[in-house]
Order: C-alpha cells, then structure tokens, then sequence
C-alpha cells in the first residue's frame, strides 16, 4: 500500500520475512537507498516510511515492489540486487528488472543458481549464445571473468564442448616473471588466480583439481597456445588488453570447430610497454563489423562490487577526459 502526503511514502509489506530480507541486516540495504536517491527511511515493523522529493520517494517505493517480486519468486535479496535495481530505475530501465532474473546459467559449489545481475551482463550472455568469439570491454568489477566462466561450465555440463581452456597474458605493471621464483608454472599461478577462483567458486576445489588433472579444463598462459587448434573446447583470454596484436591473432586463429572464444579486457589499464599497440584495440577496430563476433561494452553502471567502487571508476574517468 502506497500513500501520498507532503512527499511522503508509506509501504506496507503483509509478509514479515520478506520485510525483513528487504531492509537487509541492520536497514544496510535501506541506507543504499538513502545514498542512491537522497531519501529519508524508516521502519516500523512491516512498514517502511519514504521521505523525500516526490519523483526520488515514488522511485523508492517502485524499487522495493519490484524487489518484493524477486523473493516471492523465491530469489534472495542482496545488497548487490539493491544497487542493481536502483541503477537501472535511475536510468529508466526498472521494467526491465525482473528479466534479468529469468534465466539460469548454471549453479555453483553449493547449488545455488547462477544468474546474470545486470542489464549489460545479460547482453553478454545473449552474444555469447548467438556468437562463436565474443570481446567483453569493461572495467574491473563487472563480472566478466567470473561470468564468462559460469558460461563455459554450463555449455560443458550440457555436453557442447568436451574441456575449457582459460588463458591470459602474463603481463601486469611493475611485475617482471624473471625475478619471481619457482618454475615457469610456479611463475604464472598468480596472474591467472582470478581464473583460478571463478572455478572453485562454481566446481570446488577438488572437483576443479580433478578436472584439470584429466586436462578437462585447462588454465595456462597465453604463450602456451601458439601452434594449437582448439575444437570442441570454451576457450577464454582473460586481460586481453595486454596481448599485443600478433599475440590476439595468433589466439584468435585457434579457433576450431564446435568451439567459442571470450575474450575480456579493460582498455584503461593496459600495461605493455609505451608505444605497443594492444591487440584487444585493434581486434575490436579490425573485427568490429565481422558476422559471428559479438562485441559487449560494460561501464562502471555494470559494476557489482560495493556502490563505491563504481564511482571511482567514473572519478577516473572523468579526470582522464579533462
């Protein structure tokens, strides 16, 4: 139930738990709110006060139904679903909310289902159904490793390709692979990590050791696919922005039959030295218009690690364009 009176909003929700899920531990998704839209809540039991302008308050209250509907739908409501939720009303586009919720990808370790979280996200899985090579360009923070992932275990539990192969450059600022210890193996663990976790956070870790015991999955560096034809295989190239341009058509040519390619990168932080052009640059110029590749931009608005961390990405890059 909605009133209106002197900018002021009042919901009432007929179900305890779900009011509870709604304002979050200690009203902490109350206060993203309150930050994202400069308006006043409070709680009194199963009721939830909005104060603020007219437009702001009205917004407020269309979060929280549309909110509601995710959990009678039984999906739990988190802090990240909030965020989502406000920036997608803010850009007009909160009729398209609950879509994105409609589709599985697959579930993790403990069965949970895998959804997209964001309006951009579901772009990407979109392209990557209807392409065989697809280049996801964003910032850090807007899935794309964890998702592109989530996807490749989905199309192998399905049967459609028989291993997946993760791979990236073993390029980061200020690092040199020489003076780290160990051997070549030893060398690169730590560059592909993030490939690593998306893996144990869907199999486990030791169905994941297992699999790539059996060369099921494979994650290697970059350098390591050279002269190789990859059929019946998810192949993904995490940090593309530091491959150089022979290095993004040398892998992009190992494409085989009954196979798809991601390839992700963030175009603002390259880190190859002054004057190397970065192939993720010029692939996208070069295959911009080529049938069967999809191309996905995310910008900080995909962001789905804490609110803050979307705002330093703008920050960024508006001192960038000044």
């Amino acid at each position: 139930m909605v009133d209106n009176e002197n900018n002021k909003r009042v919901l009432v929700f007929n179900n305890t738990e779900h009011a509870m899920a709604l304002f979050g531990a200690q009203n902490n998704h109350l206060s993203l709110l309150e930050d994202e839209l400069n308006v006043s809540l409070n709680t009194r039991g199963n009721q939830l006060e909005i104060t603020g302008a007219g437009a702001n308050a009205a917004l407020a209250a269309e979060i929280m139904e549309e909110l509601e509907v995710l959990l009678e739908k039984g999906i739990p409501v988190g802090r990240s679903d909030v965020v989502n939720a406000t920036r997608m009303a803010k850009s007009g586009k909160l009729s398209q909310f609950l879509r994105i919720y409609e589709e599985e990808i697959t579930r993790d370790r403990d069965n949970r289902p895998i959804r997209v979280k964001n309006f951009g996200q579901r772009e990407y899985v979109q392209s990557v159904k209807k392409n065989d090579i697809v280049f996801g360009i964003g910032p850090a923070g807007t899935g794309k490793t964890f998702l592109a992932v989530a996807m490749a275990v989905a199309a192998m539990r399905r049967g459609e390709v028989k291993r997946i192969i993760l791979t990236r450059p073993a390029v980061e600022a200020g690092e040199n692979l020489g003076f780290l210890p160990g051997d070549l193996k030893e060398k690169v663990d730590p560059y592909l990590r993030p490939l690593y976790d998306a893996l144990y956070s869907i199999f486990g870790t030791e169905h994941t050791n297992r699999l790539m015991d059996r060369e099921t999955i494979e994650v290697a560096p970059l350098a390591y696919m050279r002269g190789r034809t990859l059929d019946d295989a998810f192949v993904i190239l995490d940090e593309a922005q530091n491959t150089t341009v022979q290095q993004m058509k040398m892998f992009l040519t190992r494409l085989g039959f009954g196979s798809k390619m991601i390839i992700n990168g963030d175009i603002t932080q390259i880190d190859l030295p002054a004057g190397t052009t970065s192939g993720l640059v010029h692939a996208e110029r070069v295959l911009k218009h080529v049938k069967g590749i999809g191309h996905v931009e995310f910008d900080a608005a995909d962001v789905v690690r804490h609110p803050l961390v979307s705002k330093v990405i703008q920050a960024y890059g508006e001192e960038k364009s000044n």
